[in-house]
C-alpha cells in the first residue's frame, strides 16, 4: 500500500515519542510506500505565535528567551532520540541554523517596524521545519532511508491568502507527483513539513491552525494514496466526548459528508478542509492512535453506511458560543436584510456557525463564537438600529450548540422529535432549532448549563454506546 501517515504534536513531544513514530514508519515501511508528514512539536506553533506578537512590541529579552526555549527543546529531544553521533550532529547544526534564519527575520521585522500577514506566515513555518529536522534523524537512526521537505519543495503551491491558504491543485497535483514519486519507488520515506506550503512566486503560506491534516491529504490525492493515516492521541472519532459519556465509543466508518458535519462541530481528531481533497479523489482517511495503533479506529470513505436500527452516529457539544437575536417590524418583507447582516460580519471577520429565521421575517438568529459577541453587537446597532431595518438587537452569551449526525437520519421519520424528546424528558428548553436540507445533522442551542445532560440524553436516547 501507499500511505501518508501524519503525525501531530502530542506524537512528537518527546524523544520516547519520536523513536515510536521512527518505529512505527520502520515497521510499515518493509511492505508499503509511506510518506510521513510532521506537525510542529507539542507547544511549538504556540512559542511562534508569541513571537510573532512580541516583535511588534520590540522585546528583545523576551524573543530571546523564546528561542533559546526552542533551542533547548529541539536539541534534547534530538539528543536524546537519536544514537549515532554523526547524525545527531547534523541535525543539531540544521536546528541551529534553521533557528539563526529565524532571528534574523525577526530582526529585520523589528527593524521595519511592523508584521504583515506574509511574514507571520513565515515564523509560524519555523515549527514543521525544526520538526523534520528532529524526525528525520530519528528515521536515519534505525536505518531508514529518509529525506526532508517543506511542502514547498514537496510541491505544494497555495494562493496569497496568508493564514488560511488554498491549494492550488492542478499545479501541485503534477509538481508532488514529480518531486516524491521517484523516491518512493527507490525506497526513500519523504519526510514533509505540515501546514505549511508556498505560493507561485516562493512565498511561504499556511494552511491554517490544525494544516498538517490538509497537508497529508493533498498529498494523498497527488500520489493516489491508497489510505491517509490522522495518527493521533485518540483512537478515532468517537460518538461523543468520553469526558461526558464514559460508554462513548470509537465510530468505525463514516463518509465523508458525515465527517465533515462532525469536525465542522468541534471533532478534534480531523481538519475540516483536510477532507476536499480526499473526497475529490476518493481517498480514504483513517483516523489512529499513535500510542494504540492496532486499537479501534474510524475509516472515513465514500461509503455512506448506515447500520441497521442507528439512526445517528455521533452527538457533539459546542460551547464556546453565543446566540444573537435581530428583531423588528422593519424587516418584514424587505429584501437584502439577511445580506445586509452577513456583510457587516464578513467586513469584522465574524463567522456565523447557526442561522435561524421565522416565517414571518421578523426574526433572524445566529449563533457565532463567543468572542466575537461584543464586537457583533456593536456593528450590528451601528448598521441597522436607527435605520428602518431592526428595532432590537439582543444577545445571550451562556448558551451552547448540540449537533446530532448520521447518515441514518437521511429519510427516517421522527428523528427530530425523538432529540426534542430525549432533551424535554430532562426539563431542557430548546432555543433554536437548525437542520440541513441533507438531513445529516440536526442542530439545536440551549442554555450552556444543560448542555452536558442534554449530550447524555441524546446519547442515551440513540443508543450510541452500544454497537
Amino acid at each position: 500500500m501507499k500511505i501518508i501517515m501524519k503525525f501531530g504534536g502530542t506524537s512528537l513531544c518527546s524523544a520516547d515519542k519520536v523513536r515510536n513514530v521512527s518505529k512505527i514508519v520502520k515497521d510499515y515501511s518493509f511492505n508499503n510506500q509511506i510518506i510521513l508528514v510532521a506537525s510542529a512539536l507539542s507547544g511549538v506553533t504556540n512559542s511562534l505565535v508569541r513571537l510573532s506578537e512580541l516583535v511588534k512590541t520590540s522585546n528583545s529579552e523576551k524573543i530571546v528567551n523564546e528561542l533559546e526555549k526552542l533551542n533547548e527543546l529541539h536539541t534534547n529531544i534530538s539528543k536524546n532520540s537519536i544514537k549515532d553521533p554523526n547524525i545527531e550532529n547534523e541535525v543539531l547544526e540544521s536546528i541551529s541554523s534553521t533557528l539563526d534564519e529565524l532571528k534574523r527575520l525577526l530582526e529585520g521585522i523589528i527593524s521595519l517596524g511592523e508584521i504583515t500577514p506574509r511574514s507571520r506566515d513565515r515564523i509560524i513555518s519555523f515549527g514543521e521545519r525544526l520538526s523534520v529536522l528532529v524526525v528525520t534523524g530519528a528515521l536515519k537512526d534505525i536505518g531508514i532511508n529518509a529525506e526532508k521537505f517543506t511542502g514547498a519543495e514537496a510541491g505544494i503551491v497555495t494562493d496569497e491568502e496568508y493564514g488560511e491558504a488554498n491549494p492550488l491543485m492542478s499545479i501541485t497535483k503534477m509538481k508532488i507527483s514529480k518531486t516524491l514519486q521517484p523516491l518512493l519507488s527507490k525506497g526513500i520515506v519523504p519526510v514533509v513539513t505540515g501546514f505549511m506550503a508556498a505560493t507561485q512566486t516562493g512565498d511561504i503560506t499556511t494552511l491554517g491552525r490544525g494544516g498538517s491534516d490538509f497537508t497529508a491529504t493533498i498529498l494523498g490525492a497527488a500520489l493516489s494514496a491508497d489510505e491517509v493515516w490522522i495518527c493521533t492521541d485518540v483512537n478515532g472519532m468517537m460518538t461523543t466526548d468520553p469526558k461526558i459519556m464514559p460508554n462513548a465509543r470509537t465510530i468505525p466508518q463514516l463518509s465523508y459528508s458525515e465527517a465533515l458535519e462532525m469536525t465542522v462541530f468541534g471533532a478534534k481528531a480531523l481538519h475540516p478542509r483536510a477532507l476536499e481533497p480526499a473526497q475529490e479523489n476518493k481517498i480514504s482517511v483513517r483516523i489512529k492512535n499513535t500510542f494504540n495503533l492496532s486499537g479501534s479506529d474510524t475509516l472515513i470513505s465514500n461509503d455512506q453506511s448506515v447500520v441497521r436500527g442507528k439512526v445517528a452516529k455521533s452527538v457533539a457539544l459546542i460551547k464556546d458560543v453565543a446566540m444573537v437575536n435581530i428583531e423588528g417590524a422593519g424587516m418584514v418583507g424587505k429584501p437584502g436584510i439577511a445580506a445586509k447582516i452577513f456583510d457587516t460580519f464578513a467586513r469584522e471577520g465574524i463567522n456565523i456557525l447557526m442561522i435561524s429565521q421565522s416565517v414571518s421575517e421578523a426574526n433572524i438568529s445566529l449563533i457565532i463564537r463567543r468572542k466575537h459577541l461584543e464586537k457583533a453587537v456593536n456593528t450590528l446597532e451601528i448598521s441597522l438600529l436607527g435605520r428602518g431595518f431592526a428595532n432590537r438587537v439582543n444577545a445571550e452569551d451562556d448558551v451552547g450548540v448540540i449537533a446530532v449526525v448520521g447518515a441514518g437520519m437521511q429519510g427516517s421519520q421522527g428523528v427530530a422529535a425523538r432529540v426534542f424528546n430525549a432533551v424535554a424528558k430532562k426539563g431542557i428548553n430548546i432555543r433554536m432549532i437548525a437542520q440541513g436540507s441533507s438531513e445529516l445533522n440536526i442542530s439545536i442551542v440551549i442554555k450552556e448549563k444543560n448542555c452536558e445532560n442534554a449530550v447524555k440524553a441524546i446519547h442515551e436516547e440513540f443508543e450510541m454506546g452500544t454497537p
